[in-house]
């Protein structure tokens, strides 16, 4: 089950974002809605949010659909931008250099937990 919380977080099972695979969230962050999602590469979660760095469109052009079609990049629908699961950073394409905005993910218990930044 995901759900968000008037706290401003999102949870969802682990279990429920096997590797290779996303999920996509909503959170309230200090009166703005912020659209992100989870990626699991590899047995390691990572969160961001669901923002291009370069014309601020989101990453998915069809929902939930973050992976190139090999599964070792991101990539932004837009305009091809290819970014590193792990650490956001964009490899290729008119972003080079810059990164997806990171969020709070901690796992909590058997649940991942992506928070506001402080």
């Amino acid at each position: 089950m995901r759900r968000m919380t008037a706290s401003g977080e999102w949870r969802c099972p682990a279990a429920g974002v096997a590797p290779g695979h996303t999920a996509t969230f909503r959170l309230e962050c200090g009166g703005r809605a912020i659209r992100g999602f989870v990626v699991n590469h590899d047995g390691r979660y990572r969160a961001y949010v669901n923002r291009c760095p370069h014309v601020g469109t989101p990453l998915d052009l069809w929902p939930n659909e973050f992976f190139t079609e090999d599964g070792r990049s991101l990539i932004c629908s837009t305009h091809g931008a290819l970014y590193e699961p792990d650490t956001g950073r964009c490899t290729g394409g008119p972003c080079a250099g810059d990164r997806l905005t990171p969020l709070p993910l901690s796992l909590e218990g058997d649940s991942l937990v992506v928070r506001c930044h402080e």
